[in-house]
């Protein structure tokens, strides 16, 4: 389903312009960030706000229909970091350009995303210079 212009607008103000899985901000990039259900539409989820995040393209593809993820710690199957329900700095800290995830939850964020793959460092340190990295963790 197309996310109405006023709902993304709402949206991308929420999440402060910023990929609430990744926190990579908007401004700089080529692509325009998806609206992304946290809970798939195939699954149920609605398009209103509390289940709407705006997503990065990479975070929005990689994630894809996925609400499970193996924790690479335990290989445990965990539910994956839902914006509206968790707190982004309980399962997530910065250590440098790296993410690293504190939690069950968070590993499999991270690892399911491939949230440190060279790319996405390359274009934090560049974020850096820009003076938009680190970004706030809430």
């Amino acid at each position: 389903m197309t996310v109405p212009a006023s709902i993304r607008r709402l949206v991308t103000q929420r999440a402060g312009n910023r990929c609430e899985y990744c926190r990579l901000s908007q401004a700089g990039q080529e692509a325009l960030f998806h609206v992304d259900h946290i809970l798939p539409e195939m699954d149920g989820g609605l398009t209103v706000l509390e289940n709407l995040a705006l997503a990065c393209v990479s975070c929005s593809l990689r994630k894809g229909a996925r609400q499970l993820a193996p924790d690479p710690q335990t290989g445990r199957l965990v539910a994956l970091f839902r914006p509206r329900k968790q707190r982004w700095s309980v399962h997530f800290r910065w250590q440098g350009f790296r993410l690293v995830g504190i939690s069950a939850t968070g590993r499999a964020r991270v690892e399911a995303l491939k949230l440190n793959r060279l790319v996405i460092l390359t274009i934090r340190s560049e974020e850096a210079y820009f003076g938009r990295f680190p970004p706030s963790t809430e």
